[in-house]
This record gives C-alpha cells, structure tokens and sequence, in this order.
C-alpha cells in the first residue's frame, strides 16, 4: 500500500496525525506552494515568506527523517495551480491507494477536500487535527444547550482538564482571571524588551527573492524579515520571551505606545498557528516559570489564557458555527473599507500607528486590533465581511478559524452576541487612556463634537443612536442608553452631525 499525504503550509509539525499515521516506506508526502493561496485574499508579503520559507525547511527535515517527499514550488518552471493541480500530477505519475489529510483550518479547503474521493476516484482520508486541546466532539458537548457561549466558562474546564495553574480542583491564588490587573497603561521610559529575531538563511533569503520578483505590488513591507521558520528557531523565540518579556507582559499587554511596536508581547502566535511550537507545551514553559518564581501570576494566567482559553474557543465557534459564519451581519453595517486599512494614510495617529505598523511588521498586538482598527470598522459601520478579509489579509498570525471568530464574533458583533456579550464599542478616552497617540494627534480628544474633535467621540454616539433598535435591550449597554436619553436633543444631534462630516469624509 502507498499513500499520498497532503501536508498543508499551516501544518508544519512532526506529530501531525496525517503524518503519524503513516510509515514511510509506505507513503509520499505531498507539500504545495499553491498559486490559488496566495490570492484568494490578499496576503502579507512576509507572512508568504514565513509560510513559504517554512514549508521548505520542514520538507528538508522530512527528507532528512527518511520521508519522501514531492514538494512543488511557486518559483518551479510551472507551479501549481492550486492543491488539486498538484494531486493530479502526483496521480498520473504513480497509482496511490488513498489520500490521507489532516483536516484544513477553513472551511473554504474543507469543503474542497470533500469533494476529491469522487473527483480522483480514490479513497480520502480527512482526520481531526489533534493538536488543539480540544476536539470539535469536545467542543460541541460543553457548547450543547447552552444559551450563551461564553469563553470564560469555557476556559475554566480547560484549565480544568490539562491541569495547568491549577492547585487540586481549585485555581492557582484562589482566582481563574487575573485580567483586573493586566490592564495597565505604559510609560515611554521603561525598558522595552526586542522579540527574538533571525537572520534569514539561504533558503529564507531565496523565498525573499521570489515573492519580492512575483508580487512586487504585494501588501505590506517585506525587510527587514527575523521571523523564524524552523521549530528550533521558534523555541529560541519561546525562550527569549520566556527570560525577557513574560514577567511584565500581563500588567501591559493592552498599552499601546508609538514607536514600539511589541511591548512585552510574544509575537510567536504565527509560529504556533503554523505548527513551529505546540501550544499545550508553550503553556507548559510559561506554567514552570511561574512556579520558579521568575514571573508573577497575573502574567502566566494572562498568557496561558489566549492559548488554551481564548484560542481553542476561537477555534470551537468557527467549526460549530459553519462556513456562513464569516457573512453574519446581525448590525447591517454595509460601508466600504475605507482605504487607509491599506495605505496607513489617515490623520488619526491611533489608526496611522496600528495599520503603518501592520504595514512594516505584518503584525499589531490584540489591543490594537481589536480597540485601534476594530473599533473604528464598528462604529463607522463598515462591512464586517470587508474587514474580515482585510484582517486576513495583512496578518501573519491570521488563519480563517482563528481571524473569522475574533472578527465577525468579538470585534464587529456581527454574530448577534454569540461571541461576546456586547459590541467593544469606545470613544477615544480609551485610546487615550491605554496609549499614547493622543498626544500627537490632529485631533483633540477632549473634545467631543466640532470639526477638531476626535472621531471616535462622535462616531461612538452615533453608533449606538443608529442601531438603537438592536441594542438598547442589551443589558450591558442600558446604563450607556440612559445617557444618551439624559442628552438635550441640541447635544445629541451635534453628534450626529459630526459622524455624518466624518463618514462623509470616508
């Protein structure tokens, strides 16, 4: 028996089950760097390099390990036109037995992949990707009956069951959440530690060649390029941040500061989201430093919280919810993404901060993603679907099970509330509270309304006066309601000019 194994960009792991079950002698691996993925959406230059580079060394160590492997290349005289052009070609070299798959994280390949037993005429083998924590089984059973799908609950049994920060059945310090104290602003005269950095290699240097010759007018900056593309590189990376960063990244993982672009964040979530690093062991490393006493529990909690708490949940929502998942629009928001989320060029220094820096780094930290860029989509009213794409697009860490969620879910409500208990709507006095930026601003964020004020202040208002007959039931946001009914109507309606000469502007 000889099996093809299709081996995907973002499955770049020695354990993965298509690989585990599988015996060498009795199997070609099949890794493709398919011209269908590099355009479906737009794609960071350097999260093509990452991919790309990385694809090729874990293909070199697979042939290092005894593995034959068929590697097609997006520089080879003819590349592939997509995963099937590339199946097809290794079907009319030798006859294969099955086709063997770890499934893919989108449901876009998902359903492809289904397809392909009737289409090549051999059986298809798609196994459940078990390096989640946990199972879509798993998932749907806490899920079940329940009238809101809330990840703090949700985390609590994971921590439940790997046992990580647990002492006996009770929490680490006697709480599951430390977030109350993870939310400190920060000063420009602290040290700032740098994420661990690597010189491109030859292989690297030589996917830097290609896609700068084959998307010259690609999005985003591709030098300089120091993510790593190895397993042993990332686990340099999981030490540095580890001995540098971890201790002080709980109390200022939601600042923001102009010029520094990663603070006390990882910057490792493409890594894991790629296969470079086992997210289970990660919380692992974090979990011994906390009990060595080298960092403090607010910071071990926080982070091993995005991981086996929010991404696994993340993770759920996207698989129970369906591939229509991605065009809910629960608040009919239907304007255009403005064109600075490409370009940078806007006046607002919150915004030229978070997208310039997504520009150069292919990357902005949660905070700046969810309160910078999603907030503003939200209360202008921009199509969740376009921001979704967007989102995907410029990311390295972006892959659709993780991005669709945090996106459609957390950051533009467009679910309705399945995700989270209510819109992040916000003026610019958060903003200004977390970061920096309001400093330098052209606009004033004390002022409230007027052609020098914030456009936050005024787009937050008119956010909730438009979709008044969708939110004022909410819970959460009675007291905000209140508010605004406490308004003169001459107040109100100065708001809601200034949103129009801001969404005029658009």
């Amino acid at each position: 028996m000889t099996d093809l194994v299709l081996v995907l960009g973002d499955q770049l792991s020695p354990d993965l089950p298509s690989l585990r079950q599988t015996r060498p002698e009795e199997a070609d691996i099949l890794m493709v760097e398919a011209l269908s993925e590099t355009d479906y959406v737009w794609h960071h230059r350097k999260k093509m390099v990452l991919i790309f580079s990385a694809m090729r060394h874990f293909s070199r160590a697979l042939e290092n390990d005894g593995r034959r492997v068929i590697h097609h290349r997006l520089d080879q005289e003819r590349p592939c036109a997509d995963f099937a052009d590339a199946i097809g070609r290794a079907l009319a070299t030798r006859p294969y037995d099955r086709l063997i798959i770890t499934e893919p994280g989108e449901w876009r390949l998902r359903r492809e992949f289904e397809t392909w037993q009737d289409r090549f005429g051999l059986p298809v083998v798609i196994l459940e990707d078990d390096r989640f924590l946990c199972s879509h089984a798993r998932f749907d059973a806490w899920a079940e009956g329940r009238k809101q799908l809330r990840m703090e609950y949700f985390y609590r049994e994971m921590r439940r069951e790997t046992g990580l920060l647990m002492e006996g059945d009770k929490p680490a310090g006697g709480k599951w959440n430390y977030d109350a104290e993870n939310r400190k602003p920060v000063v420009d005269d602290l040290f700032m530690p740098r994420p661990h950095s690597v010189e491109p290699d030859a292989i690297t240097r030589e996917v830097l060649d290609m896609v700068a010759t084959r998307f010259p007018d690609g999005f985003g900056d591709l030098e300089p390029f120091r993510f790593a593309v190895t397993a042993e590189e990332a686990e340099a990376a999981l030490d540095h941040f580890i001995a540098a960063a971890l201790a002080e990244f709980g109390p200022y993982q939601d600042a923001m500061l102009r010029g520094e672009s990663f603070l006390w964040h990882s910057v490792f979530s493409a890594y894991i989201n790629i296969g470079l690093l086992d997210p289970l062991a990660v919380c692992q490393r974090v979990e011994a430093a906390w009990q060595a006493g080298n960092v403090p529990l607010n910071s071990a909690e926080g982070f091993i919280r995005q991981i086996i708490g929010w991404r696994e949940y993340v993770r759920g929502i996207y698989w129970r919810e369906g591939p229509d998942y991605v065009h809910r629009n629960a608040l009919g928001a239907k304007r255009p993404l403005p064109d600075f989320y490409w370009s940078g060029e806007t006046d607002m220094a919150c915004l030229s901060a978070a997208i310039g820096q997504t520009r150069r780094e292919a990357y902005a930290h949660h905070i700046q993603r969810l309160m910078v860029t999603g907030t503003f989509a939200l209360i202008a009213g921009v199509d969740p679907h376009a921001l979704h794409e967007w989102y995907l697009a410029v990311y390295i860490d972006a892959f659709e099970w993780v991005e669709a969620p945090n996106v459609i879910g957390m950051s533009q409500f467009a679910d309705g509330g399945l995700l989270g208990s209510k819109p992040y709507a916000a003026s610019g006095a958060y903003i200004d509270r977390m970061s920096d930026y309001c400093g330098t601003c052209r606009y004033k964020v004390k002022d409230k309304t007027g052609p020098d004020s914030c456009p936050f202040n005024s787009l937050y208002w008119d956010f909730l006066d438009r979709n008044d007959g969708t939110l004022r039931g909410n819970p959460r946001l009675g007291p905000v309601y209140r508010n605004w009914d406490r308004m003169d109507e001459a107040k109100r309606q100065a708001y809601r000019d200034r949103a129009r000469d801001v969404l005029d502007a658009l």
